[in-house]
This record gives C-alpha cells, sequence and structure tokens, in this order.
C-alpha cells in the first residue's frame, strides 16, 4: 500500500476546512495520525505556497493564519499553463486514483 505524501494530507486538510490557524492544523494532524516535526510541517506549508495552492500569512507574532489559495480573475495564458502544471503534478502525488479530470473528458 502506497503512503499519501505529507504535502498532500496537509493539503486537504487546509481545504476541507477552508482556513485555519498553523496551530489548528498541527492538532488536525496530529489527530490523523501524522506527527511531524516543526521544521518539516514548515517546510511542507512553505512548498504548497511556493506551488500556488495555499496561502500563509501571520496574524500574530507567534501564529499563522493557512488558507486556499484563491485564483485571481485576471490571470493570464502563462499563468494559467503554469497553475495547471503544478496542479497535475499535485495530483501525481496521489498514487493509484484515477484522475477526474481525465475522467470526465
Amino acid at each position: 500500500m502506497a503512503t499519501i505524501p505529507l504535502r498532500n494530507s496537509v493539503y486537504e486538510i487546509v481545504k476541507n476546512a477552508g482556513s485555519m490557524t498553523d496551530s489548528e492544523l498541527s492538532k488536525a494532524l496530529i489527530k490523523a495520525g501524522i506527527s511531524i516535526p516543526e521544521d518539516e510541517f514548515n517546510k511542507t506549508l512553505l512548498n504548497l505556497e511556493i506551488y500556488g495552492l495555499i496561502k500563509v500569512t501571520w496574524l500574530t507574532k507567534d501564529e499563522r493564519r493557512v488558507e486556499i489559495y484563491e485564483k485571481e480573475e485576471n490571470e493570464d495564458d502563462i499563468e494559467k499553463q503554469n497553475r495547471e502544471s503544478l496542479e497535475k503534478e499535485y495530483e501525481a502525488g496521489f498514487p493509484g486514483v484515477e484522475q477526474e479530470q481525465d475522467v470526465q473528458e
């Protein structure tokens, strides 16, 4: 049985919640049976933010808000192609799961 990459688990939790604090996300991961060091947690958040899947903002000195990135309406063709490429790369991280888009076409 293949394991789901950490970034996918984190993304799914944030996606289901819409937005949450980093401490709420950490607690949700622990509840899901995923315990990771803080540096790995921060690296995962950074990677998802670089991919354009989430947005992380500081609320206070010690607390961050993590939310799903909302696509802008004025996205040009190059940005759209880059985003689609990143989304396909993300979806490829789920081994053994058919892509919904492929099934629909």
